[in-house]
């Protein structure tokens, strides 16, 4: 048998078993928990993802999609975006003033810098993890952006409910965040979990409610002040 006929066969063998493969489609729960579980409504937002414990298991691909962070009414539009490892993210300035966009904690660290209304700057998030996103002129600006090597996510809606489609049968290693989450307590909820043409839920995730969130400082280390009239980030008429 020629080389070419065994690359074709293995390639049709391949498709064959990647066709025949069988999916389930996930869903999870948010419960927030403890004494200040009343007072607390985030439910929304919780992100959960699967990562396949075998590296030769096939991953279905990330829909092609414009991915966007845009600056409007001192603010990110959307606050929470799920990217694919690799992407470049638009970062638009829709203000009718300056903006200067940074991240200097986990995942992707970058200062774009100043740029004003009407531009835009990208950013390429070229590994996996979180990168808490600020504005060095407006403290009340923040966002968030996730960079995943896997396609199998979720993020709860304001029910608490989370729905993951189209998962392999497999292996996988489950991860949660949270944004007022701890990092010790996002931790407890890694664990590995067996998809089968049987499985349908990932159970009740009980999440501690947290205490309020301390403000960020500026990308100097510092405390954020008023801008001044004379300053990029001062809002003209």
């Amino acid at each position: 048998m020629s080389q070419s006929v065994q690359r074709l066969l293995a390639i049709v063998l391949l498709t064959c078993a990647s066709a025949g493969a069988e999916e389930s489609t996930l869903t999870a729960r948010v419960q927030i928990t403890g004494e200040k579980a009343a007072q607390s409504s985030r439910m929304q937002n919780v992100v959960v993802w699967l990562s396949p414990v075998d590296s030769h298991a096939s991953v279905t691909p990330f829909p092609p999609r414009r991915l966007r962070l845009t600056q409007h009414h001192k603010s990110f539009e959307p606050h929470l975006l799920i990217v694919p490892v690799g992407a470049v993210v638009e970062f638009p300035n829709r203000d009718p003033f300056f903006h200067n966009v940074f991240s200097l904690f986990e995942g992707k660290r970058f200062d774009l810098g100043l740029y004003e209304a009407g531009t835009t700057r990208d950013v390429s998030f070229d590994r996996p993890g979180v990168s808490y996103i600020f504005c060095n002129i407006h403290a009340e600006m923040s966002a968030v952006v996730i960079a995943l090597d896997t396609p199998y996510f979720g993020i709860s809606n304001r029910s608490g409910e989370i729905v993951i489609p189209q998962v392999p049968t497999g292996r996988y290693i489950m991860k949660l965040w949270y944004e007022a989450g701890l990092p010790a307590t996002l931790d407890t909820f890694t664990r590995e979990v067996n998809v089968t043409p049987a499985t349908s839920t990932l159970g009740v995730l009980q999440i501690p409610a947290s205490v309020a969130v301390s403000a960020h400082k500026n990308k100097y280390g510092m405390d954020y002040e008023p801008p001044a009239p004379n300053t990029p980030g001062y809002e003209r008429p």
